[in-house]
């Protein structure tokens, strides 16, 4: 077995540039598929955990008949004395935290400049809002603030207040007609979602419900487990009249449809670019053969049988896929720990709250995605190099030395 290595690298050494190429080839095509599957890996892992950290959480209580597409604030579809119920809820072992929160449409306006809001009603101490706390001024609002909002950083720019300036408020309310008020901006977040950030401003709940007409009511109770697998047991725990209760799967279906469906969209692009990595190699085994026909045929007439041709070339495949494949590994790896670091910047992408992505996308390479791209490359390759070798493995020796004159 080593003498057909021997050769296979001396082979190969025969055509130094062409062989790089093909080696060359082949760890571009390791190193875009390990990118390319880190990249979606983070992609959806981002999208997934932003969607349930900032929109609906792994479960949520709401009365029956509310719509959270209307945002009404009606008595009728709310929930009453919400704060008893995330209690209760909070209460079981499974849930990390269980917040009431009063959500409602308004339109804010400073100067000449109005924007259309979603104005949600918070527990400025729930833990629920940890990722609006990342404040790039001022501070965030408190449970007895009568005057304060707290506003996302694109809107801010929009609008151009600061920190201590003041906007005014339009809601909707209970009764089905309008309020306004003056509120002091008290601090700026950012989540690091613009789509998200520039269409929400918050208020303490029990503000929320002052202003709104609410009073003792929220539009849903917003839940996060320790795990979110658990929540189907959660739901079987949590019951009423009058009630619904809805996971995150049921209330991000085109999410987890897109998540279900990634790896099939990856194998598809793998498929095409291994395709064309396996075209270079075949090529590269093939001006071989067809160089080496005298050899061959020199090497059959004293006796190497067709297997043995096909173990040389299938050595001379292994060389090629062991360089090409590791030196493909070591730069996806490196790109994906470069861009896991200081992720990959796109802005706002205008998506909806079906599905948020934050405006930088970071990396994600699992350790077993990485050895099954290593492991496919290195597969396809000597996979590819059989047809040249077959070839060269049929050739009868009087043929061969006749074509090689």
């Amino acid at each position: 077995m080593a003498n057909y290595f021997k050769m296979a690298y001396r082979n190969l050494g025969r055509h130094r540039r062409r062989t790089f190429l093909s080696a060359l080839a082949l760890a571009l095509g390791t190193a875009l598929l390990m990118f390319i599957a880190a990249f979606f890996q983070g992609e959806m892992r981002s999208s997934m955990e932003t969607t349930l950290r900032l929109n609906t959480g792994h479960i949520q209580v709401q009365d029956a008949d509310y719509d959270p597409d209307k945002l009404s604030v009606a008595w009728e579809y709310l929930l009453e004395n919400p704060e008893q119920a995330a209690a209760q809820i909070e209460a079981l072992d499974a849930v990390q935290v269980a917040t009431p929160r009063l959500l409602a449409s308004g339109i804010v306006s400073a100067g000449d400049e109005s924007v259309g809001v979603q104005i949600m009603g918070v527990v400025p101490d729930s833990a629920a809002n940890d990722p609006y706390r990342n404040l790039v001024a001022g501070n965030f609002i408190t449970a007895d603030d009568r005057e304060g909002i707290v506003i996302g950083a694109p809107l801010a720019k929009s609008l151009g207040l600061n920190a201590g300036d003041s906007l005014n408020l339009l809601i909707n309310t209970s009764e089905g007609g309008v309020d306004q008020q003056q509120f002091i901006v008290r601090g700026i977040f950012t989540t690091g979602t613009t789509a998200y950030d520039k269409g929400i401003v918050f208020l303490p709940l029990s503000k929320a419900q002052a202003f709104s007409g609410a009073t003792n009511h929220a539009s849903l109770i917003f839940v996060l487990l320790k795990d979110r697998e658990q929540a189907e047991d959660v739901k079987a725990a949590l019951h009423g009249e009058g009630i619904k209760v809805e996971t995150w799967t049921e209330m991000n279906e085109l999410l987890t449809l897109v998540n279900d469906f990634s790896d099939a969209y990856l194998a598809i692009i793998n498929l095409i670019i291994l395709s064309i990595t396996a075209t270079v190699i075949v090529n590269t085994l093939l001006m071989s053969v067809f160089e080496r026909t005298r050899e061959i045929g020199i090497l059959s007439a004293i006796g190497m049988k067709g297997r043995q041709v096909v173990a040389l070339f299938l050595a001379e495949a292994f060389l090629l896929a062991l360089a090409g494949v590791a030196a493909g590994s070591l730069m996806g790896w490196a790109c994906s720990a470069y861009f896991g670091k200081v992720g990959i910047y796109f802005g706002d992408l205008g998506m909806s709250s079906d599905m948020l992505l934050n405006d930088r996308i970071f990396t994600i390479l699992p350790l077993d995605s990485a050895l099954n791209l290593i492991v496919t490359a290195f597969v396809i390759t000597i996979a590819a190099s059989l047809y040249p070798a077959r070839i060269a493995s049929r050739m009868e020796p009087v043929e061969a030395l006749h074509k090689a004159q």
